[in-house]
């Protein structure tokens, strides 16, 4: 698929790219003109009237997270020859085309990572950088952190805070989050200013729900966010903080059917690093960071700086990756709501969390066909029958992975938790 994505006023020609406008409206279908998709009005529209003043390249980052996670939604893979892997040939308008075209091939091989699709990036200018405010805000915290809703994420926030740091909390907004976001930035180290940003993402046409390289926008708005920091103004380099527990960081295939994007890679350190370089090379002072990669999801809980805290708002957390299939409630039995359920248990509380389905082990119509918990049982049985390494397999073998010994550690961690979780159930 073809998409031109680029501010409203952009010269957009009538072909057989989907035409994108960014930071605007697609408008009514008029006659003779293709149905268009938008992005971005919603995030630019606070972001400003927060009055904040971010970095010209920062905004182009963005115009490419936004371009991304629009083809991301507009192209459905059941349409694609094997049924998975698109073909995703974007032109954006930037600020900056000369650069950003310098780093199309460093982009391209990131996201082709995220999502195991064929990208190629051109830009082209007309890219938007909008007037600073006359009285522009600058904020006086000193790191950014993305809070998402998410266990993970209040745990970071709330060891940013304990440690006497003061971030400024960035999220996402998503449909059944949003509340919890409010809520856990309120609540931690005596109130957290919070930029609640959506990107609005919309093709003229039904979503594709997979959503395979919606990390990149995650990651804009938090350097967005940074880059209008006080810090950030006076010269000085942000802490950006992505704190997500390293297991699902790496998100190892569990079976041999479970590979590559099934499999989400939101953290994974493959990813980040290269999209360190892509940030360092575009001179952006915004250093990401997972405080967390070489923990379990289980370890942060047990060694949470604020056992108080978090035992107030962990059950409210968000884990699920079906909550909203399932009317905005936990499923209990994908990947990472097994993670979750292992990690209360290993934290030793009470897991009052409402789980659809709860009974893991039961062996009747509606609980036998669980694909994931009969994944992660078979990965289990495998690592105990041939060992951790034969059934790693390559999977740590990635160039820009950094020390694979401490990623192997953990995941044999992280499955010893979820081992454990499969024992108390009666997995079988």
């Amino acid at each position: 698929m073809r998409l031109i994505c680029a501010p409203e006023d952009y010269a957009f020609a009538e072909s057989d790219a989907l035409n994108v406008v960014l930071y605007g409206q697609a408008g009514a279908a008029e006659e003779g003109r293709s149905p268009r998709g938008s992005a971005g009005q919603a995030a630019k529209t606070a972001f400003l009237r927060a009055r904040l003043e971010a970095a010209p390249r920062a905004w182009d980052f963005l115009s490419i997270a936004l371009a991304v996670v629009t083809a991301d939604l507009a192209d459905w893979r059941s349409e694609s020859a094997d049924g998975w892997t698109r073909e995703l040939d974007l032109t954006v308008a930037v600020t900056d085309p000369v650069f950003w075209n310098s780093q199309a091939a460093a982009l391209e091989t990131a996201l082709k990572f995220l999502s195991t699709d064929r990208w190629r990036l051109t830009f082209v200018g007309g890219g938007i950088q909008p007037a600073p405010p006359g009285d522009a805000a600058r904020p006086k915290e000193d790191c950014v952190v993305l809070l998402s809703g998410g266990l993970d994420s209040l745990i970071g926030a709330i060891d940013l805070a304990k440690a006497g740091r003061k971030p400024l909390a960035v999220s996402n907004i998503v449909r059944g989050d949003g509340d919890n976001q409010a809520a856990f930035a309120t609540a931690i180290g005596g109130g957290l200013r919070h930029l609640a940003l959506n990107h609005n993402a919309t093709p003229p046409w039904a979503k594709e729900p997979s959503q395979r390289a919606r990390s990149l926008i995650f990651i804009a708005f938090g350097v967005l966010a940074a880059t209008a920091l006080v810090e950030y103004h006076n010269g000085g380099e942000v802490p950006f903080y992505v704190c997500e527990n390293g297991f699902i960081a790496i998100n190892p295939s569990l079976t041999g059917a479970r590979l590559g994007s099934l499999s989400t890679r939101t953290a994974h350190p493959e990813f980040l690093n290269r999209i360190r370089d892509v940030l360092s090379a575009a001179g952006l002072r915004v250093r990401i960071i997972n405080p967390y990669e070489s923990k379990t999801k289980g370890e942060m809980m047990q060694d949470c700086s604020d056992q108080t805290l978090l035992g107030a708002h962990a059950m409210q957390s968000v884990s699920c990756g079906r909550y909203r299939v399932f009317n905005y409630k936990h499923c209990g039995r994908c990947v990472p709501c097994q993670v979750r359920r292992a990690a209360f248990l290993a934290w030793g509380k009470a897991d009052t969390t409402y789980y659809k389905f709860a009974a893991l082990g039961k062996n009747d119509a509606d609980h036998a066909n669980f694909d994931d918990v009969r994944s992660l049982a078979m990965a289990i049985q495998e690592v105990g029958a041939d060992g951790l390494d034969a059934w790693l397999g390559s999977a740590l073998a990635y160039p820009r992975m950094g020390d694979p010994k401490p990623i192997r550690d953990l995941v044999d961690r992280g499955l010893k938790e979820l081992a454990a979780l499969h024992q108390q159930h009666g997995v079988k």
